[in-house]
């Protein structure tokens, strides 16, 4: 299983200026949520409605699959929080600023790729909006480029020399109600975790039902979901 490197703590630590930071063709995407399921993360790229969702998505400008897709653990705890329409239930978030440390499912895509996944998160038109400022998250380590749900960018580190790159939200864990993640919504999550390839079927079921919000779910329940068990 591969971890990324840790990135400097802050830009007065970066050995160049921020200004210097230019925007990288290429990042690592690292899905800690339902977009670790190459099935879902398909939906946000080429187009369609994956299973279990309410809504469809547009689909990226650039539809090329992920480069290489590689397992992750990143500093920071997983949470369920907020009430989806799309799953009818609790949204994943990642607070890198919590004790623990965060299953990831990261997939080598464009930059222009990136910035079309974060606004269908965010239900907006992908390249209706200027693109992400993404040399600023990776100069200081983390950016917002927004007040919503998934605009604040966390860059934890770096793979093979490329960064990586995630969006959660501007609080932190203990800032917001728990809310129970949906089956459809755990299993993709389950089925991702699975794909990426570092962790077996017991140890993503007890990672699930471990983070904050899953309460009521079971480790055996997890295993139960269509594919849950790998």
């Amino acid at each position: 299983m591969r971890t990324p490197e840790r990135p400097v703590p802050s830009a007065a630590a970066f050995p160049v200026g921020l200004s210097a930071v230019e925007r990288p063709r290429l990042v690592w995407y690292a899905s800690y949520g339902s977009n670790m399921d190459p099935q879902r993360l398909h939906s946000y790229i080429a187009g369609g409605r994956p299973p279990g969702a309410t809504r469809g998505h547009p689909g990226c400008r650039d539809r090329t699959p992920p480069r290489a897709s590689v397992p992750l653990e990143l500093p920071g705890a997983l949470y369920f929080a907020t009430w989806s329409e799309v799953w009818s239930g609790g949204r994943a978030f990642y607070d890198p600023d919590a004790p623990g440390t965060t299953w990831a499912h990261a997939h080598l895509i464009t930059a222009e790729q990136f910035d079309d996944i974060a606004a269908q998160e965010m239900y907006r038109t992908p390249g209706s909006g200027p693109a992400l400022d993404l040399g600023t998250a990776i100069a200081l380590g983390r950016s917002t480029i927004g007040p919503g749900r998934y605009e604040t960018l966390v860059h934890p580190g770096f793979v093979a020399g490329l960064p990586v790159l995630t969006f959660t939200a501007p609080w932190h864990l203990a800032d917001v109600p728990a809310v129970r993640p949906s089956a459809a919504y755990l299993r993709h999550l389950a089925v991702g975790l699975r794909a990426a390839g570092g962790w077996d079927a017991t140890a993503v079921a007890r990672y699930l039902t471990d983070a904050a919000g899953a309460t009521g779910w079971t480790a055996a329940e997890v295993q139960e979901l269509p594919g849950g068990t790998g």
